[in-house]
């Protein structure tokens, strides 16, 4: 008995679908990172290189962790990508390693690796350049690993629980009354962020106004005196396992923050790494800053609103007699770039090897 044959229309229809679906699945793995540009695979990243902490914490909490092989020195976070093999971190890395990986993802951080990520686009290695500023960056970064590494399910459903937190947070402290904080990210030289900076959105969400987030760097180098004549609210700082960073304040006893005892602390592998984890470090910023507030309903003296009104533009910057010059605050912020990371903010030489980005 003949079997029957397809119509010449199903035929062609049939025909088409072949040529025309391996196409558009190749489309669907095409996203765009945060420098703006379109990264294309085609299949699936199942051989993933991390070169920053905070892109591995992404792609385990995207689900891609499987597919991770290697990873930049100080990725502690989830426990499981302490036991992969390391290729240097920071803007120290080492090119050939990550070559003979072989990978078909890498996933760099753009302000903190250096040449690197465009030496390794010229070798053509796909390379998602990873940057979030923004809350939802989080979400979206999540997002976009999920689908370069075909967990978009797993992916999907992280961003989504991250978001519901954020949202949570948001509706509890939205219409509290502002504070004024300052952010300390190092002590020597005292170095912070500015507003375009991720920390300073999660004090905003929290009700708080960094008062140097019109400077125009990133993470500058302020003067002693510009944080003294600001008079915050609070001086938050991430802590992490050697100590109080803010014991240095207790010697300025006028500072409000410090008579009242508003010096705070948050955990900063949470707060200052662009991952999941940033909504619990919120978490305790929030409730910290909360108690802050109920010490000023209880006869606290009220604060200016202008943060800056009482500082000229000379007093922010570091001075030769603070012990670090504009040029030197200069080289430390490159390095602190080209470093590792103990969230999104590199640290300083010196605590190069000690903490994680």
């Amino acid at each position: 008995m003949r079997r029957p044959s397809l119509a010449p229309a199903a035929l062609a229809c049939l025909l088409l679908a072949l040529v025309i679906v391996p196409d558009r699945l190749r489309a669907e793995l095409a996203v765009v990172d945060d420098a703006g540009r379109m990264v294309r695979l085609a299949r699936p990243a199942h051989r993933i290189v991390s070169l920053a902490p905070h892109a591995t914490e992404l792609l385990f909490a995207a689900g891609a962790g499987a597919y991770v092989v290697a990873v930049s020195e100080h990725s502690d976070y989830p426990p499981p990508a302490r036991a992969l093999p390391r290729v240097g971190g920071g803007g120290s890395l080492d090119l050939e390693r990550i070559l003979a990986l072989r990978p078909d993802l890498v996933v760099a951080w753009q302000s903190g690796n250096g040449q690197v990520p465009e030496q390794l686009q010229r070798l053509g290695l796909a390379v998602f350049l990873s940057e979030p500023r923004r809350i939802d960056d989080i979400a979206t970064s999540l997002e976009r690993l999920g689908r370069l590494a075909g967990s978009d399910i797993v992916a999907a459903r992280a961003a989504r629980h991250f978001r519901e937190q954020v949202e949570t947070l948001r509706s509890r402290y939205a219409g509290r009354r502002r504070l004024r904080v300052f952010y300390q990210v190092w002590d020597r030289p005292l170095m912070t962020v500015n507003g375009r900076h991720m920390i300073s959105a999660w004090l905003r969400l929290c009700g708080a106004e960094n008062i140097f987030s019109d400077l125009p760097e990133l993470a500058p180098t302020v003067s002693l005196e510009a944080v003294v004549a600001a008079d915050p609210d609070a001086i938050v700082a991430g802590a992490g396992k050697s100590g109080n960073p803010l014991v240095e304040w207790k010697r300025w006893p006028g500072l409000g923050a410090v008579r009242l005892g508003h010096l705070l602390t948050v955990p900063a592998d949470e707060l200052e790494r662009q991952t999941p984890r940033a909504v619990e470090g919120a978490r305790v910023l929030c409730e910290k800053l909360d108690a802050v507030r109920r010490d000023a309903g209880s006869g606290a003296r009220p604060r200016p609103v202008d943060h800056l009104s009482a500082v000229s533009p000379e007093q922010v910057v570091a001075r030769p007699r603070d012990g670090v010059n504009r040029q030197q605050a200069r080289r430390s912020a490159t390095a602190r770039r080209a470093g590792p990371l103990r969230g999104s903010v590199p640290a300083p030489p010196r605590t190069a090897g000690r903490t994680g980005g």
